[in-house]
Order: C-alpha cells, then sequence, then structure tokens
C-alpha cells in the first residue's frame, strides 16, 4: 500500500476547486487564485482572507449572501490554496501588508471592507495599520495578533518541525478530519465536502513544504503593540468554543480598538464563517447597516 500522498498541480485540482468564477491573477510572481463577485459597480466592496491551512473556499456562505449587494472579492493568500507558495518564501505581516496594497491596486479596488479569519484576520488589521486610507472598515473573525497562549494544534505542530513536509506527505486523510472537526464547537457540523477541499487542496505542489515556514514567521511576528493604531470601525466575531485562539483575545481586540464591536457566539468554534453563517452574517449586516 502506498502512503505517500504526492503533490497535485494547479490543473488537476483546478478542475473541482477553481471552477467559475475562480481567476488567476499575476503578482509577486505568483498566479494568485481569487473571486470577485457581485456588481462591480457596487457602493461597497468586501475583501475577505482565509486563515492558515485554509482557503477561499472558507467564504462561500458569506460570499452567497454579501454578492446579491456588494461586490465581494476573495483569494487564497501566498503560501496556500491553490495560489501556493511565495517565490521569496516571505510569509512575514510586513509581507502581508505590502501584498495587499498590490492586490488591492491589482484588482482595481480603492477602498475596501476587510474581513478575515484567524491569520487572516492578521494579516487584515496589520493591512489596516499600514494603509487606513483603503480600509473602510474591519472585521475580525477569531483573528490572530496576541501572543499566543494555547499550544498549536498537532498539525501545525508537525508542520512547523524540521521533517513537517515530509510528515505531511505522509499522513492519512483521516487525521486532516480529525483536525477539521477539532476546529469546530460542534463537530457534527463538518461535512465531507470541507474535509475533502481541506485535504486536496493542500496537496496542491509546494503548500505542504510552505505551511512550516508560514507558520514559524506568522506566530514570530511580534506587533501587537500596533493594535491600538487601528482607525477603521471595527466588528469582532468569535465564538465560545475556539480551540485555537482564546475567547480573551477578543476581549483585548475590544479594549485596545478604540469603538470596536464584539459579538460572541456560543458553541462555536474558530471558523465561525463555516460553522455558523446566518449567525454571523447577521451580525455583519447590522455592523454594514450602522457603517454604510
Amino acid at each position: 500500500m502506498t502512503i505517500w500522498k504526492a503533490d497535485r498541480s494547479v490543473a488537476d485540482l483546478a478542475q473541482r476547486w477553481a471552477q467559475p468564477p475562480s481567476a488567476f491573477v499575476d503578482i509577486d510572481g505568483m498566479q494568485v487564485h481569487v473571486r470577485d463577485e457581485g456588481p462591480r459597480d457596487a457602493a461597497r466592496t468586501i475583501v475577505l482572507l482565509h486563515g492558515t491551512g485554509n482557503s477561499l473556499h472558507t467564504w462561500d456562505a458569506w460570499a452567497r449572501r454579501l454578492k446579491e449587494r456588494d461586490r465581494v472579492v476573495r483569494l487564497d493568500r501566498p503560501g496556500f490554496g491553490l495560489t501556493g507558495p511565495s517565490p521569496s518564501g516571505d510569509y512575514t505581516m510586513e509581507y502581508y501588508a505590502g501584498f495587499m496594497r498590490r492586490f488591492f491596486d491589482r484588482m482595481d479596488i480603492e477602498r475596501a471592507i476587510v474581513a478575515g479569519n484567524s491569520a487572516g484576520g492578521h494579516v487584515a488589521w496589520r493591512f489596516a495599520v499600514a494603509e487606513p486610507s483603503r480600509v473602510s472598515g474591519l472585521v475580525l473573525i477569531a483573528a490572530a495578533g496576541y501572543p499566543k497562549t494555547v499550544p498549536p494544534a498537532i498539525g501545525f505542530r508537525i508542520a512547523m518541525s524540521p521533517v513537517g513536509s515530509f510528515v505531511l506527505h505522509v499522513l492519512p486523510k483521516s487525521f486532516m478530519a480529525n483536525s477539521i472537526r477539532r476546529t469546530y464547537g460542534d463537530a457534527t457540523k463538518v461535512t465531507q465536502e470541507v474535509i475533502d477541499r481541506t485535504y486536496e487542496v493542500v496537496m496542491r505542489t509546494g503548500v505542504r513544504a510552505a505551511l512550516g515556514p508560514a507558520l514559524r514567521q506568522g506566530r514570530a511576528a511580534n506587533d501587537a503593540a500596533l493594535i491600538p493604531k487601528i482607525a477603521a470601525p471595527t466588528l469582532i466575531l468569535w465564538g465560545t468554543e475556539d480551540s485555537v485562539l482564546p475567547l480573551a483575545d477578543a476581549d483585548r481586540f475590544k479594549a485596545d480598538i478604540a469603538g470596536s464591536e464584539l459579538v460572541v457566539f456560543p458553541g462555536v468554534g474558530h471558523l465561525p464563517q463555516e460553522e455558523a453563517p446566518q449567525e454571523t452574517l447577521a451580525a455583519l449586516q447590522c455592523f454594514l447597516d450602522a457603517h454604510p
């Protein structure tokens, strides 16, 4: 029995995971996987950023609703999804903030509400600090940014180890499925499609090799002192059963960002936009109505 799980090409994976309206745009020497939906002349643009090991598909439920009125742009961040590894190997928050500026320029986005989950939330708020004129609102969903007090999940510890890339090539799909279930408050809500997508997309050539460096560089960030500089109207969303980033971090964001709003979802884990899309969308809509 073969246990080695070979890399898969973008062309192969795109047959299932990059159907229209997916597109690929050239930025920083990468073909960045994007979906740009909704009216291009909409009064409001919303940009969505996924977390570590995830992809733009984490926002499927949000995009279906939001694109009815707003322009909704989501992407696989460098290092992840069908975008794959950065040629530079740079996954620092400084790099991501600069990348987002170039992404906005490439997509002809002058100003947008930026929402991010987990490490994507870290990217979102760093961009808001670096480019305040381009961020009209900020939505932080179980966002990273404070020093880590919870040990990383076993899969992430493996990825960060010296032999991480090799080990990730032999881990069975069942291991990935169990890891995903632990990120939900209610594991019964994890669908087979979510398991398939997460498992298959991480097989993209170079992604498993990039995961360790991306995690190490992200965890090395020591920039929480910048959080009080956030000037954009900010909504913070968090689940009470988040096993990745503690609910206490939500309170810290609320205290550090002047005028910010916090909504907590009982029984929900680290991916509220997936696990509780209707509830999180309702909270988002209240925020959008208050900040037209």
